[in-house]
């Protein structure tokens, strides 16, 4: 599609579960990814998904990627840091990027596709952070958010510092949140501190769970829990 407020064409690549053309009165709920191009995680989460719905442990869920055109552009939101500046031409541009996910990503997932009210995000380190941001920020646009690993580190871990004020105003309606750390340092330092923030708030239109994964490296930690993450947040009871 061609993003206006992008002034760019977009790649949205869109794996639908078998359900969706046996079960023709239905609507489907919505898992958007980011990283989602077809060089990218797409394809082997929609084989996750494929995996999961088949053996009845997830409900059928539409999977949507967006794929990349400057991702650290993307996922990024403001940063005062020097140094998190130099680690592409441009950064910062999340919000614009959010925009065109809400304003024409998601009418044009309507109107193509039997879509439920019912909206999850998924994404890893950058795109993590960009979730985070979302979840704090913008928390309406999505009722499930997935971050694994993200990279709280950015603009001197300023999601974190404001976590609290951020959540004092938090929506009434219900939202799930999983999120998950590796063993970098940079990143665990940071989700650790979010969850105790979480800990400590018991907001109770808030569900969530924070998997530590010590065991798992920044680069292995996708792979080794997408599979529980989708199954706390759309898990056949």
């Amino acid at each position: 599609i061609f993003s206006k407020l992008l002034a760019e064409k977009r790649i949205i690549n869109v794996w639908l579960p078998p359900e969706y053309n046996s079960n023709q009165a239905d609507s489907f709920p919505v898992l958007y990814m980011l990283d989602g191009g077809i060089q990218e995680d797409f394809p082997h989460l929609a084989h996750t998904l494929s995996i999961m719905i088949a053996d009845k442990r997830i409900v059928p869920v539409i999977l949507v990627g967006i794929e990349n055109t400057q991702r650290r552009r993307d996922l990024t939101g403001p940063t005062v840091v020097k140094d998190d500046k130099k680690i592409a031409p441009a950064v910062g541009a999340a919000a614009s990027f959010r925009a065109f996910v809400e304003e024409e990503l998601f009418p044009e997932i309507h109107n193509r596709y039997r879509v439920s009210g019912e909206r999850g995000i998924i994404g890893e380190s950058l795109a993590g952070l960009f979730i985070m941001e979302t979840f704090l920020l913008h928390p309406g646009m999505f009722r499930y958010y997935i971050a694994i690993d993200p990279s709280l580190w950015w603009n001197n871990h300023y999601l974190v510092r404001t976590a609290q004020k951020h959540l004092s105003t938090f929506p009434a309606d219900k939202k799930r949140l999983w999120f998950a750390g590796s063993d970098t340092k940079d990143i665990y330092r940071y989700t650790r501190q979010l969850a105790r923030t979480l800990q400590s708030l018991r907001l109770p239109q808030l569900e969530w769970t924070y998997s530590d994964e010590p065991g798992e490296k920044h680069n292995t930690i996708f792979r080794a829990t997408k599979e529980k993450a989708l199954a706390w947040i759309w898990g056949v009871k």
